[in-house]
């Protein structure tokens, strides 16, 4: 094992748990797990091929996009030469995240577009997104120098449809509705309804991608891939990235010195040791490598009663905040020191500590691969299938409920909330155990100053309980986190935020068509009480704050309330 991780250069002190994984890789071995995945042997996971087989294809999917690659760039060649300068992703969970990534750690690039991503039905955030790009707010690109990217995989995610019908009718309105259709690009699976909204609308493109292949392990697909080239990143190098750390991966390369097998492996052993809390500490310029990584590891491992919970922006803290359940990741690009002395301070004391060195930004391309090979080994490791997610339709059932109530009755059914004081959060923080984490899920719109006020509450929630704490924006964090938090073990305690937006959206019908009375507002507070009502049902702890009007006011109250 010590020769092992000198060849690939990734430092892991795991202490008394190096008998352990060593144990599994030779289980392994003998079992040829590696190669039977690699075979699309579906029994590595379960009996059943359900859900497994036709989910394989970002095992090679690579090797696939180098081919693809110049579809996508002369999409971008073309749109730039049309004037276009920004484009908005409309998307939730596995078609947003891997292109956030690219936007944010890239930034704009001398030949691409501004690219932004939209996945929160908070209508605060969709409006903050439309103005942004129709002037209103000083940017002077405008709906007709702007490019949308309407990506979902099933072609129904009800969230992606109603972005798309609000900026198509903006389009629409301020261009005239014959040239609304050049504005759009669609990604999705062959034969989904977005396909064929494509078609009737005039989308400028649709790109289908691999059906096999589902959205939390499609970042090296035209899912990410497609916002990347638009973006200006220079794919090809991202993808030989890839390719190396797929080959190094491979179903040939000897068990020992695979770099998949190895991480999948101590994910998978340590969770079972009640190591189950594995906190990213990320160099900050590739900060939001963290959030993708969250989606793919919790909803792929949470499920079945058993889970691994990413542990994403948590600043590091002294050790006397930690419990016995941490596993430290350290991902660290070249020459940044940030977590270095804190994270020697927890080897120190016995922690286990992993790290990975990348050269620059695009060696993110091999660790996409990397951590979707690890996760698909910790999912066999732990008994489970990696690539199904069969509690996050439950939020999803109950939200249509509160929409069928509200449409009957005019209003959504009422639901009590805890009122802002200490003593409502301290009896329902009298519940933790041992082993629990906290996860605060606000239903709000993102901002600078919510991000801050989330961040500090979190903090004093960890350093009081000595337990994990998570953040999520509703009903983002449904197509992620949102599976773990119900198909774990029930180790969570959830406290849910929420608000009376000071401005609404209304949702159309139907693209081109009129407003309806559905809007943004009743979509993300359905949204809300359906989480809720999920987690009821799954026994979970959870508490409601509703902040009304002053969100960051009412975080800072709360937090107020630790002391």
């Amino acid at each position: 094992m010590a020769e092992m991780q000198k060849h690939l250069d990734r430092p892991a002190n795991l202490g008394d748990y190096q008998a352990v994984v060593d144990a599994a890789l030779a289980e392994m071995e003998a079992d040829d797990v590696i190669a039977r995945i690699w075979e699309h042997d579906h029994t590595v996971w379960k009996p059943e091929p359900t859900e497994i087989t036709n989910r394989l294809g970002w095992l090679r999917i690579a090797e696939a996009m180098v081919e693809n690659a110049p579809r996508m760039q002369a999409l971008a060649a073309q749109v730039r030469e049309a004037g276009y300068t920004h484009v908005l992703l409309l998307g939730m969970g596995g078609s947003s995240l891997a292109p956030e990534l690219f936007g944010k750690v890239f930034g704009v690039r001398p030949d691409g577009l501004s690219l932004a991503v939209l996945d929160s039905t908070d209508p605060g955030a969709v409006l903050a997104q439309a103005e942004r790009l129709d002037g209103s707010t000083g940017l002077t690109a405008g709906p007709a120098h702007t490019l949308f990217v309407v990506a979902t995989k099933s072609g129904s995610t009800p969230e992606t449809l109603s972005f798309f019908k609000f900026f198509y009718n903006r389009v629409a309105c301020a261009l005239g509705a014959g040239k609304a259709g050049e504005h759009f690009v669609a990604i999705t699976d062959p034969g989904s309804k977005l396909a064929d909204a494509a078609t009737r609308y005039e989308f400028r493109d649709c790109f289908l991608n691999d059906p096999n292949i589902g959205g939390r392990f499609s970042a090296l697909s035209t899912f990410g891939l497609l916002p990347a080239v638009l973006a200006g990143v220079d794919v090809r190098c991202l993808l030989d990235r890839a390719v190396a750390m797929m080959r190094a991966c491979g179903p040939s390369a000897p068990l020992m010195d695979n770099p998949g097998a190895w991480l999948g492996a101590i994910l998978g052993e340590l969770a079972k040791s009640g190591r189950d809390k594995v906190t990213f500490a990320i160099s900050p310029a590739i900060a939001s490598f963290g959030d993708w990584v969250e989606q793919l590891v919790a909803e792929s491992t949470g499920k079945e009663g058993v889970g691994i919970l990413p542990v994403v922006g948590e600043p590091l803290g002294t050790i006397g905040v930690y419990g016995p359940d941490r596993l430290f990741v350290h991902i660290r690009l070249e020459g940044d020191t940030t977590y270095d002395a804190d994270l020697a301070a927890l080897k120190a004391a016995g922690y286990p500590v992993v790290r990975f060195d990348l050269r620059d930004v695009y060696d993110l391309g091999g660790q996409f691969f990397l951590w979707e090979l690890a996760t698909a080994v910790a999912g066999y490791r732990l008994g489970i299938n990696p690539f199904d997610q069969p509690n996050v339709e439950s939020a999803k059932v109950q939200a249509r409920k509160m929409i069928a109530a509200y449409k009957e009755k005019g209003a959504l059914p009422p639901v009590e909330s805890a009122p802002l004081t200490a003593e409502a959060l301290d009896g329902f923080l009298a519940q933790a155990r041992p082993g629990d984490y906290v996860s605060l899920q606000a239903y709000v719109q993102p901002t600078d100053e919510t991000d801050a006020a989330l961040a500090k509450l979190r903090l004093k929630l960890r350093d009081k309980l000595r337990l994990a704490t998570t953040v999520g924006y509703g009903p983002r964090f449904l197509h992620s986190t949102g599976q773990l938090h119900k198909g774990d073990g029930g180790n969570g305690l959830f406290i849910q935020f929420t608000h009376d937006p000071p401005r609404d959206a209304a949702i159309p019908d139907e693209a081109g068509g009129q407003e309806s009375a559905m809007t943004f507002g009743v979509l993300v507070a359905a949204q809300a009480l359906g989480d809720r009502q999920a987690l009821l049902d799954n026994e979970r702890r959870v508490i409601r704050f509703h902040l009304g009007d002053d969100v960051v006011g009412g975080l800072k109250k709360l937090s107020e309330a630790l002391w």
